[in-house]
């Protein structure tokens, strides 16, 4: 059984930087390519950031491009997003999620899509305020 967890979100303010981890376990981690998801209240959820297997190859949202940085630690089973410049915008819950088969297209395409077939987290919460 795939199980998926993240932590380290948390209330900072505007500007602030946090790191998100995940851990993955149930499956081959080195594997798969991972990626972050986000939901803000009232919005639906949306992919920001993916990585490659081997993290050679990396996927942006615009809103996050250039703020945020994925990256993946295959030995520790680990997936990270650093977040930097927070802003209002990013308060959301932040979701690690897991291919649940192969994916053949494009990185970004995968990232692009919401598919509740693939293994999600709990979520952690990322607050910004003032």
């Amino acid at each position: 059984q795939v199980q998926v967890a993240e932590s380290g979100g948390g209330l900072v303010q505007v500007g602030w930087s946090l790191r998100l981890s995940c851990t993955a376990s149930g499956l081959s981690f080195g594997y798969w390519h991972m990626g972050w998801f986000r939901q803000a209240p009232g919005k639906e959820r949306e992919g920001i950031s993916c990585i490659s297997i081997i993290g050679d190859r990396t996927y942006y949202a615009a809103s996050v491009k250039g703020r945020y940085t994925i990256s993946r630690h295959n030995a520790k089973n680990t997936l990270y997003l650093e977040l930097t410049s927070l802003k209002h915008v990013d308060t959301a819950t932040y979701y690690c999620v897991v291919p649940s088969s192969t994916y053949a297209g494009q990185l970004g395409s995968w990232c692009r899509e919401v598919n509740d077939d693939n293994h999600w987290g709990q979520g952690t919460q990322v607050t910004v305020s003032s």
